[in-house]
């Protein structure tokens, strides 16, 4: 999306305001509802996403008006301050803005952070596009030119993504930026950044042409956006390996199908994305040192088992496998056989596998 379509969101939410002030009738804005008996995991597109239900926002009592108009603030601050001054600001940064006046001023962050949502879910957008951005903690790695489509300081700059060792960060310029020339044929992404170091060392990205990517745990909306514009857009195959934990198998789903707190973003989600490992049932196969599941990871097996995302029988069998062997392995758990046997002994081989 370009900064003229994003601005015209945002005029046609001024416009309905405008519409209810001279027809005389209390502002008001009709959005999707928020709420967990709202949140759909459709089998068919493998995405979660919003129901039909729907709330209204009015500022026709008191209790209302103040956070209605809290939500025009934030709409008018991203609009004015950020998108047309080609500016940017954290959600720390919005809270504090509010300070400068008395009226609209959040009590607490949290109040900032909802509204920012609320706009997201009107809008249909992530607030990456009217530039409230979070921190950056992911990083990618790979033969990719890519040119900048913004800030204006770099806009129509070219950079090689195999330029810096320790990766890139990906932040609005990396994930909104054009692709150029890529000469990868896959994408990994990587749950730990120790790991996608080894990676960058044994030159990983050449032996398989892959782009590498550092998620940093959970990966940030900007990292999926990314990952789903590399698989949409080049039509590079994207494979996941994380933890041999509930965690890890929760970071793999989300990348594939987008989570409950994002699910009123399109966008977000890569389908075709296929968890590479390291599997529940790989920590008896490979004979992995392991670490026994504690009772919040128990809780969390037990909580993916009524979530729908994991009712097919691979995912379900992973659930299993976690409960039948009680113990979980880190990826580092393979330099028992070597500091590169993640890659001879373990990768190389489940690629194959997973392409036949």
């Amino acid at each position: 999306m370009n900064k003229e379509e994003i601005l015209e969101k945002f005029k046609e939410l001024g416009k309905k305001i405008l519409e209810d002030i001279t027809n005389n009738n209390y502002p008001s804005i009709t959005l999707p509802q928020r709420t967990v008996r709202n949140i759909i995991y459709d089998k068919n597109s493998r995405v979660v996403r919003l129901g039909e239900k729907k709330i209204t926002r009015k500022a026709s009592s008191l209790r209302q008006a103040k956070v209605f108009a809290q939500l025009l603030w934030v709409a008018y601050f991203s609009k004015e301050n950020l998108i047309k001054k080609g500016k940017s600001c954290s959600l720390r940064d919005l809270y504090y803005n509010s300070f400068n006046d008395i009226k609209i001023k959040f009590d607490e962050q949290d109040e900032s952070d909802k509204i920012v949502v609320e706009i997201e879910t009107i809008l249909g957008y992530p607030r990456e596009y009217f530039h409230i951005i979070p921190e950056e903690k992911s990083s990618i790695f790979g033969d990719l030119t890519i040119e900048y489509t913004m800030p204006e300081t770099h806009k129509g700059q070219r950079v090689n993504l195999q330029t810096d060792p320790d990766g890139k960060n990906i932040g609005l310029s990396i994930a909104t930026a054009k692709f150029i020339e890529c000469n990868a044929k896959m994408v990994i992404a990587i749950e730990k950044g120790a790991i996608f170091r080894r990676f960058v060392e044994e030159q990983v990205y050449k032996r398989l042409n892959a782009i590498l990517i550092d998620t940093g745990g959970q990966a940030p909306r900007f990292t999926r956006m990314l990952i789903r514009r590399l698989n949409k857009e080049l039509n590079l195959p994207v494979f996941i390996l994380t933890d041999a934990d509930p965690w890890g198998m929760h970071i793999a789903r989300v990348i594939i199908s987008g989570s409950a707190l994002s699910a009123h973003i399109n966008d977000l989600a890569t389908p075709e994305a296929k968890w590479l490992g390291i599997w529940a049932s790989d920590i008896k196969k490979y004979n992995l040192p392991s670490i026994p599941l504690n009772q919040l990871d128990l809780h969390r097996l037990e909580t993916m088992k009524r979530d729908p995302r994991y009712e097919e029988d691979f995912w379900s069998e992973q659930i299993n496998w976690f409960l039948k062997l009680k113990c979980k392995a880190e990826l580092e758990a393979f330099s028992k056989y070597g500091l590169t046997a993640i890659i001879d002994k373990y990768l190389i081989k489940k690629l194959s596998e997973l392409k036949n």
